[in-house]
């Protein structure tokens, strides 16, 4: 029986060949239970831990910036400790988390946790952040890695030195190297930020050690932009960096939206986030906040459910919240409580050598790692206490690899309405259960903002399901084009307990709500063809060794284009210049979907359309007489992140209004870490940056 990817490449056209493949069986089917660690999933009791309602991070202080403005000030470090993330009477697991290090009031809470505490900002008033690699022993020791680090991509490379540090290592003449077990790197990224100077970004080259005692003379404790960095903030907001930490500054001047933070060093952001640290960065107020959206039926300003956690809540807070922030993410554990990641290449495709430098193949990294337990807010399989009223979920697909399709069909009577996706709210709301089957579909880095109604939901305990794929997704319906997750285990996420209303639902229903539509953006000038791809072994038949983006030549829309691959290190290929509105274009010619995520942008998503693939000629053209397919009606308003599905083209429309060198990527933190990111810049080259 053939192989998708040979199918798809005997037809040399991914669209139609995605569909007969799909109808005819050619898709791999997910098998009973997904490889993992020692502890079995079907072993681990299930909603015996209430969900923890992520508490607010707190302010170390504020302070006047550069310009005058006040701003909140923290400082947060990334610690590792011991958290119990498996129900009670099963082992505590060893995570890293950030947390903060100091607060202005005594009532800050104080706590290292993971998923970590939700950094609440103001719409236009900045917030300043000192973030500390602690990843040190009591002693002061720097920490090895809890998981595999593959030395064998590009990657930050430390024991490189200042001449080796951001390469692939050429390991040729040597044996194949074993995992890295020195001092790790980390750079925090808030993905979704807006308008952030490229100091604050977390640019996958601006990594730093911890201020450990040990490191050894010849590694690199920083990486290659983290020094010209240094000196923008330096100049631009009057930060000072050092040993173990970076001061970074977000302008917030973004619309009202859900955002998320967490680490993004080169190579390796797979395993640091798998590690643990990632957390809520919810931006409120200003033109588009919820004051701006209004009830039709009155003219006047709706009521959203709330409240939300606020800072110095008491922990474990005496309040009961409407409104939630949700991260789901999959994970896998061995017996004894810890994180299970595979060490090897032959977890996935059975490959157990040669690998590089003999042949093209990572000896540990795993083009794509599926879960097989669901962990949401920090706990596996948790339940969270309902009243019959409406409830505002805000949720991050937080996983690897996987593409969840939450299912709310086991829960009789719910109405499910989404509000908001990553770049705030819709231009109007969306009726899931009437329009989509009571599911929706999250991509990896995905944000949902949905108002859920219970009023008619009958008092008593219901699952939230997830038929999304335990494989990579490609697009199509459960049960018809894939096999939807193990029932009994990745099936479901955690268990909504119902029970009456305390009180009188004073909320406005989602049906009457005008949300405020975001502002056009101005045409676009320039479009840019863009290709995502994937490189398969010259060792191993049908074994993917990197995945890939790169660049599309001509106009795939009037003839074929051929694409040229790109890696890390080649040269900046997109370069708008600053003010400039442009389209991107991607040319999705791998068989499965890629989540693309554009740092310091919000888009808008313009369409996709059905494309030809030829692998031989590795060309890619517009389906002659294809008719452009809309957004989502999800899709609406600004995202970050959009789905790119095999066989098709989608296109985003952004302005680059900030200059400075950015990255764009592939949000399977598998892909990004092997290749499938690209480094951006906008306007020109900035004196003294490297490279220059």
């Amino acid at each position: 029986m053939l192989s998708r990817r040979q199918f798809i490449k005997a037809t040399s056209a991914t669209t139609m060949g995605l569909f007969v493949a799909t109808q005819f069986g050619w898709v791999q089917k997910a098998v009973a239970q997904i490889p993992g660690g020692t502890l079995d999933p079907h072993s681990v009791p299930k909603y015996q831990t209430p969900l923890l309602i992520p508490p607010v991070m707190p302010k170390a202080g504020t302070i006047k910036n550069k310009d005058g403005k006040n701003a909140d000030y923290y400082e947060i470090s990334m610690k590792q400790f011991a958290q119990q993330i498996l129900p009670a009477g099963l082992p505590a697991t060893t995570v890293w988390g950030y947390g903060a290090v100091t607060a202005d009031t005594k009532r800050g809470l104080l706590l290292h946790n993971a998923p970590s505490l939700t950094i609440e900002a103001k719409h236009n008033r900045p917030v300043r952040i000192k973030w500390i690699n602690d990843l040190v022993d009591a002693n002061g020791d720097y920490l090895p890695h809890l998981l595999p680090v593959d030395q064998t991509l590009h990657w930050a490379n430390p024991p490189g030195g200042e001449s080796g540090r951001d390469t692939r290592p050429d390991f040729t003449g040597q044996p194949t190297p074993d995992a890295y077990i020195g001092p790790v790197p980390m750079v925090t990224h808030v993905h979704g930020a807006v308008g952030v100077g490229d100091e604050s970004d977390g640019y996958a080259e601006a990594w730093y050690l911890p201020a450990a005692g040990n490191i050894p003379d010849d590694y690199a404790t920083k990486g290659t932009w983290y020094d010209f960095f240094a000196g923008k903030a330096n100049a631009n907001y009057g930060a000072n960096w050092g040993p173990g930490y970076a001061t970074f500054e977000y302008p917030n001047g973004d619309r009202a939206s859900t955002n998320w933070y967490h680490d993004h060093t080169l190579g390796m952001t797979r395993l640091n986030v798998y590690a643990g640290p990632a957390g809520f960065y919810i931006i409120r107020n200003g033109p588009y906040g919820d004051g701006a959206v209004v009830d039709s039926r009155f003219g006047t300003p709706a009521v959203l459910p709330g409240p939300a956690p606020k800072e110095n809540d008491k922990f474990p807070s005496n309040k009961t919240y409407y409104e939630i922030p949700i991260a789901i993410q999959d994970r896998s554990f061995n017996a004894d409580g810890s994180l299970f990641y595979p060490d090897t290449r032959a977890f996935f495709d059975g490959i157990t050598g040669p690998y590089i430098p003999d042949t093209d193949i990572s000896p540990q990294w795993n083009p794509e790692f599926f879960g097989n337990m669901m962990k949401v807010n920090g706990n596996t399989w948790p339940y969270q206490t309902v009243e019959q009223r409406r409830y505002r979920l805000r949720f991050l697909n937080g996983c690897q690899s996987r593409f969840l399709i939450l299912d709310f069909n086991q829960i009789p009577g719910v109405e499910v309405w989404q509000i908001g996706n990553e770049g705030g709210f819709l231009d109007a709301p969306v009726n899931l259960t009437a329009t989509n089957g009571n599911r929706l579909l999250m991509g990896l880095a995905e944000r949902a903002d949905l108002i859920v109604d219970f009023t008619n939901v009958p008092v008593s305990n219901y699952i939230l399901g997830n038929v999304g794929p335990d494989e990579p997704f490609g697009g199509g319906v459960p049960g018809l084009d894939f096999d939807p997750a193990d029932p009994a285990s990745t099936g479901q996420v955690m268990r909504f307990d119902v029970v009456p209303a305390l009180a009188p639902d004073p909320t406005t229903p989602p049906q009457f709500l005008v949300l405020p539509a975001a502002a056009a953006l101005p045409p676009e000038t320039f479009t840019r063809p863009l290709a995502v791809l994937e490189e398969l072994s010259a060792f191993f038949a049908d074994a993917p060794a990197e995945t890939l983006l790169g660049t599309v030549s001509g106009d795939p829309n009037v003839a074929p284009g051929m694409w040229t691959k790109q890696l890390w290190m080649d040269p900046v290929t997109e370069n708008p210049q600053v003010g400039a509105t442009e389209v991107w274009e991607f040319y999705n010619a791998t068989v499965d979907g890629h989540p693309m995520h554009i740092h310091e942008v919000a888009f808008e998503v313009v369409n996709r359309q059905a494309i030809f693939v030829n692998e031989d000629t590795q060309e890619v053209q517009v389906v002659p007489g294809s008719v452009p397919r809309p957004p989502e009606p999800w899709e609406t308003g600004y995202k970050d992140t959009v789905i790119a599905y095999p066989g098709e083209v989608t296109r985003v429309r952004a302005q680059f209004n900030t200059p400075g060198q950015y990255v764009w990527h592939c949000h399977i933190v598998e892909h990004e870490d092997n290749e499938m990111m690209r480094p951006f810049r906008i306007g020109p080259a900035q004196p003294g940056q490297p490279g220059t």
